[in-house]
């Protein structure tokens, strides 16, 4: 698109230069003609969607958190696990696989200001170039080229039930061949929530109703660093350093009631006073060869990750009926080490017209949970040696993959890749003195298809195998208690979860999107409970049966108003059949078969009245069904903002409301073979937030560099 811009431009320059020579006696001046040309906010591509949004009002007042929630296909649940076409995730962040996930993985987002923000690929069909089982996010920051010292400062403040601060500076100064980019951010809040749930038990009838609620107060300091030298005009050497700490305390107060068929037998209270200090440092040396004219690329990523996490949480239970005192603390004390290594190398075959793509990773992690245990006795904490854990997790992950794409009689477009992964794991607990190992070698292959059949029409199908495996900290048995007087356990039994997925793609008059897929896998784990000496404990299991998901998206983006006005609109439906998978694990009451509907819509308005003033507004909704979880509500989010630009000093000033109308929410219910277990759950993230962004030095932003196959249809790390 940038080369047809650039032609037009110059024909356009060259006809108004002919013209003005051939009458120059009759016109003397000639108003310059600059020819801008603007990515559409949503571009639908053979197997991503992206969200442009470096130059969205969206940006205003958020977070890279918030601007995700927003994406198209892109969902969340009341854990803060992102999904896209309701499959889970892999984050990555320029390219680079992102170590954290779930909560920590938000806090790091909330950090990272939208305004670094290029844009959001949701690659629903990801070569085999990625490591991920399901669809991939890639979070693509700005990258400043022009000379001398650039960047931003921005300062928020949010008003919910409580206050929160936000800060954040961007610092990029370039010179010849060297470019530094610094970032920093700081976060600081206090969030309420409230949750309720209801544990039925089949055998004897018992019900439990226990209402929570929960202050937090979290600070998130950031940091990162990257510098960049250019040894000549293909070779570029590299060094990334990023600090993450999130410093948090949690005080929750759960009532309790029990119920015996219907009789009330007794209630309790419990206390929960939870403070951590969570620390992430990375590390990645990169070098990167790029031939321009060849589009060939080496790519070299070192990398060193720790994660730690120190933790103090008490848990004192207060039984109101033959009133008894009893509690439980928890010190851990995680640790968290990844190391690797990283090659990818793409060659185009100018001949032939295929593209080759080779490359593979090397990868280790040692992870470490220990957990020491005290009990409450006569107002002191006494250790218990029998229910401390000592949790350790040891993992080698070697890949290898190889993409060839191709185009026949310029209207086939193909990508064929294979992957191969071959993981060695080892869990140790010292309590029993546990010790298991695993290891298995697994083949990963994908096929792409794209016809075009005009420049209006074109159709794209996919197939891709994955693997989906469960996370360490999902392996630990250390009995952990909940906030509501529950408790959650790993299972060191786990295995992982492969599927299949197949996908059709139609596109026409470049503004129409409808996707299809068909998901299916003969094994799946999902969360179940279990009850022991009167414990109701959370634990993830693998289930065998046959579990099959239909999907089918629609997304159009439309701009008006000489593209002031800018409108993309997604909406979702998925069915799934779960009725072979209920009946192999007795899941008697659950559903076996059931829809999820959802969708999002973001409206934009550029430059109200000539007065550089941006609107924006944002609704999604979700129907959250899942496994063998029913969502008894949708979850709504929405998001309105103004934006008022004053160019000539760099300032602009946001105000953000965030769910005015009503507060996010969620409410399911889990079948399982013991009974039925629901849980509702409605947070703080109703609000109003001003910002305010000073810039300074020049603005211009560049791509990240890519071979033509990567931009087309889509290749990346």
């Amino acid at each position: 698109m940038k080369k047809s811009f650039t032609t037009v431009g110059i024909l356009c320059s060259f006809l108004a230069y002919s013209q003005t020579k051939k009458d120059s006696t009759e016109q003397k001046n000639i108003k310059e003609v600059v020819l801008v040309g603007k990515k559409p906010t949503v571009e639908n591509k053979v197997d991503r969607t992206v969200f442009n949004v470096a130059n969205s009002s969206i940006l205003a007042g958020n977070t890279t958190w918030d601007v995700l929630k927003m994406a198209p296909l892109v969902s969340i649940d009341n854990n803060d696990v992102l999904k896209a076409e309701g499959e889970n995730v892999t984050v990555y962040i320029n390219d680079r696989k992102s170590v954290l996930s779930g909560k920590e993985l938000k806090e790091y987002l909330k950090t990272i200001p939208a305004d670094n923000l290029m844009k959001i690929e949701v690659i629903t069909n990801p070569s085999a170039r990625y490591e991920s089982a399901g669809s991939v996010i890639n979070i693509v920051l700005k990258k400043l080229e022009n000379e001398g010292l650039k960047g931003s400062l921005s300062v928020s403040n949010t008003q919910n039930r409580k206050n929160s601060q936000y800060s954040n500076f961007n610092v990029n100064y370039h010179k010849k061949y060297f470019t530094q980019t610094l970032t920093g951010g700081y976060n600081s809040g206090d969030y309420v929530s409230k949750s309720t749930n209801e544990n039925y038990i089949y055998a004897n009838k018992s019900l439990t109703n226990i209402k929570t609620e929960s202050n937090d107060n979290g600070q998130s300091p950031s940091f990162s660093s990257t510098s960049e030298f250019e040894l000549d005009s293909k070779n570029n050497l590299g060094v990334i350093l990023e600090y993450f700490q999130y410093k948090y305390k949690n005080n929750a107060i759960a009532n309790g009631e029990n119920y015996l068929d219907q009789v009330f037998n007794n209630a309790y209270e419990q206390s929960q006073n939870n403070t951590g200090n969570h620390q992430n440092i990375g590390t990645n040396l990169f070098y990167k060869y790029y031939d321009k004219v060849k589009n060939k690329i080496f790519d070299v990523n070192l990398g060193v990750n720790y994660y730690g996490n120190n933790s103090d949480s008490e848990f004192i239970l207060n039984q109101q009926i033959a009133p008894t005192l009893s509690g439980s603390k928890i010190l851990g004390d995680n640790f968290n080490r990844n190391y690797y290594l990283k090659l990818d190398y793409t060659q185009p075959f100018e001949k032939s017209g295929i593209n080759l793509e080779i490359g593979g990773k090397i990868d280790f992690k040692n992870n470490a949970i220990p957990n020491d245990y005290y009990n409450l006795s006569t107002n002191n904490w006494v250790y218990d040696n029998t229910r401390s854990n000592q949790f350790q997790y040891l993992e080698n992950l070697n890949s290898a993959y190889t993409n060839l794409s191709k185009t026949f009689f310029k209207k086939l477009e193909t990508r064929i890749g294979l992957r191969y992964e071959y993981i060695y794991y080892k869990i140790r607990q010292n309590v029993g003195n546990i010790e298991k190992t695993n290891s298995y070698g697994t083949w990963l292959p994908d096929i792409l298809l794209k016809y075009v059949f005009t420049e209006n029409f074109n159709l794209s199908t996919f197939y891709n195998r994955g693997i989906w495996r469960p996370y360490y900290s999902e392996f630990n048995p250390f009995l952990m208690p909940n906030n509501n007087g529950t408790y959650s356990q790993g299972n060191m039994d786990l295995q992982p979860n492969p599927s299949n997925r197949l996908g059709l793609k139609f596109g026409f008059y470049k503004k129409y999107y409808i996707s299809t897929s068909y998901w299916f896998s003969n094994q799946d784990y999902w969360n179940t409970f279990y009850v022991v000496d009167g414990k109701t404990v959370n634990i993830p299991t693998n289930f065998d049966g046959s579990v099959k998901k239909y999907n089918i998206n629609f997304n159009t983006n439309q701009t008006f108003l000489k593209n002031k006005l800018n409108i993309n609109l997604n909406l979702m439906y998925s069915y799934t059949d779960n009725s072979d998978f209920n009946k192999r694990n007795n899941l008697v009451n659950a559903k076996n078969y059931f829809s999820n509907v959802g969708g999002s819509t973001n409206i934009s308005y550029t430059n109200l009245f000539d007065k550089n003033i941006n609107l924006n507004a944002w609704v999604g909704v979700y129907n959250q069904n899942n496994g063998n979880s029913f969502a008894n509500r949708a979850m709504v989010y929405h998001n309105f903002s103004a934006t008022k630009i004053f160019p000539k000093i760099q300032l602009e000033a946001s105000l953000n409301f965030n769910n005015i109308f009503m507060a996010p929410n969620y409410d399911s219910t889990t079948f399982t073979e013991i009974g039925t277990f629901r849980n509702s759950n409605i947070w703080d993230g109703r609000g109003v937030t001003l910002t305010l962004v000073k810039r300074f030095g020049n603005q211009k932003v560049k791509e990240n560099s890519k071979t033509n196959v990567e931009k087309d249809s889509g290749g990346s790390k």
